[in-house]
């Protein structure tokens, strides 16, 4: 008897144990964490493809060409920057549509000297406007690349190098290793350089095929919480049959704080307000990031609006304001999950392409500017939203207002996640019933604690 009570209690702590290391997970999920891995878009990347075009006396002349086949990520102005450290003693002779940053130590070349003799150079596209005899395609840019699905014939930047003391032969070249690339800041991490089967070009007029010399890939990968530690946009809500209108969760982007630098918010009454934003600089100057001060403290924000019910349709409104006064954001693109969004009957004065990151999954969707028309979302001011107006066809066998249904699941602006509001906070229907107060991790969390609790008793 003393054995089978020893065993049961052995059992029971056991148990208890496994309840506490449950809720300990769930409550590790319930908090908001960023990783690299992007499950709207799991196959995205940025690809480095470096091919051999023709050997030289010491060394060889390649084609460095970068494909964003990230869907809705794009590289801003100032534009990438590419680095990599070389594997044995190679400098770079010269350079057709990028510059390195810096020549570093040549003194023991005499007469022509290299373009780089630095170990590990950094690598910048050159600007538009550049003389064509300093061109190649799909280069002198700014560094700037366009995300795959918004502008692929612009999702791709490329430049020449002639490398020295460098191997001749595909047995004595060695690729270069630890990749970087800034995407115009911090965020991207680079895989190791991997030979590859030598690309092929087919000519202009079909007839001829030929190839290099020799090819290798580096791919490299983002992460938000790399990039930053803090969000960059937040998300609000409103609808037509409830007047609450939900901000951005406070704090969201950060808090405002006395002991902040100073410059780091702007009240929007503030006098003299343009010469504030804009003070008297040094050519060059570079002024920090500056955001108007609000309870959510993020440069951007996406306001949802469920705005008519019809018969068939719904509608919806989407803003997208800006509060930064010192960053403009050209070629933007957004993208929202919601279930409806596969039935897209019409969308106002923004592109719109379906994505589908997963077979039979279409509740993903990318929205963008018109050119030369809302492509360009301005600074902090009048002038700093771009709007829009979807409407929905209902499929009435999931359609329905309650429980906050009619708002997005997530929205991502400019490939970055934006903190949505908790969802017990949603504005509901007023007939609604009894609406409880506890979320969904409560939901989910006390059920386990009674367990524990029963069997720790």
């Amino acid at each position: 008897m003393e054995s089978f009570i020893s065993r049961s209690t052995f059992i029971v702590s056991k148990m208890s144990f496994l309840a506490v290391w449950i809720v300990f997970l769930i409550s590790s999920s319930s908090f908001t964490s960023t990783e690299a891995y992007d499950a709207l878009d799991p196959e995205g990347n940025i690809t480095m493809k470096w091919d051999v075009m023709s050997w030289t006396p010491d060394g060889y002349v390649a084609v460095v060409t970068m494909f964003n086949f990230q869907k809705y990520r794009h590289i801003p102005s100032p534009g990438w920057t590419l680095g990599w450290k070389w594997a044995k003693k190679e400098v770079i002779w010269s350079m057709v549509g990028a510059q390195t940053t810096e020549q570093g130590d040549c003194s023991k070349y005499k007469g022509n000297l290299p373009h780089c003799c630095k170990k590990d150079p950094t690598v910048v596209d050159l600007l538009p406007g550049t003389p064509y005899n300093q061109q190649i395609a799909n280069c002198c840019k700014g560094g700037v690349m366009n995300s795959w699905v918004q502008d692929p014939g612009n999702a791709a930047s490329s430049f020449q190098i002639s490398v020295g003391a460098a191997g001749t032969t595909n047995k004595t070249v060695r690729v270069p290793r630890n990749f970087t690339l800034m995407g115009p800041g911090p965020g991207y991490t680079c895989g190791p350089a991997k030979v590859v089967r030598p690309t092929k070009f087919v000519t202009p007029d079909t007839r001829r095929t030929t190839q290099a010399m020799m090819t290798w890939n580096i791919t490299c990968t983002y992460s938000q919480f790399l990039a930053r530690r803090t969000p960059t946009c937040c998300v609000s809500l409103s609808s037509f049959y409830n007047e609450t209108i939900v901000g951005c969760p406070t704090c969201a982007c950060g808090c405002q704080n006395n002991k902040t630098e100073s410059g780091a918010c702007l009240d929007p009454d503030t006098p003299h307000l343009a010469s504030v934003v804009s003070p008297p600089t040094k050519k060059g100057t570079i002024l920090p990031p500056l955001v108007q001060c609000t309870r959510h403290m993020c440069p951007i924000r996406v306001h949802w609006h469920v705005k008519q019910n019809y018969k068939e349709y719904w509608r919806v409104k989407i803003t997208i304001t800006n509060f930064n006064y010192r960053l403009n954001y050209s070629q933007w693109n957004m993208v929202a999950q919601h279930p409806n969004l596969d039935n897209i009957t019409q969308i106002f004065s923004f592109n719109y392409k379906s994505l589908s990151p997963y077979a039979g999954l279409n509740d993903t969707a990318m929205l963008w500017g018109m050119k030369f028309y809302n492509d360009f979302l301005s600074e902090a001011g009048p002038l700093g939203n771009v709007q829009s107006e979807i409407l929905f066809r209902k499929d009435q066998s999931i359609f329905t207002f309650e429980k906050g249904w009619a708002f997005p699941r997530r929205i991502y602006f400019n490939g970055d996640n934006c903190v949505m509001p908790s969802p017990d906070t949603y504005p509901f229907l007023p007939s609604g019933g009894f609406r409880t107060e506890l979320s969904v991790f409560s939901a989910l969390l006390f059920p386990l604690l009674l367990v524990f609790f029963l069997f720790s008793a």
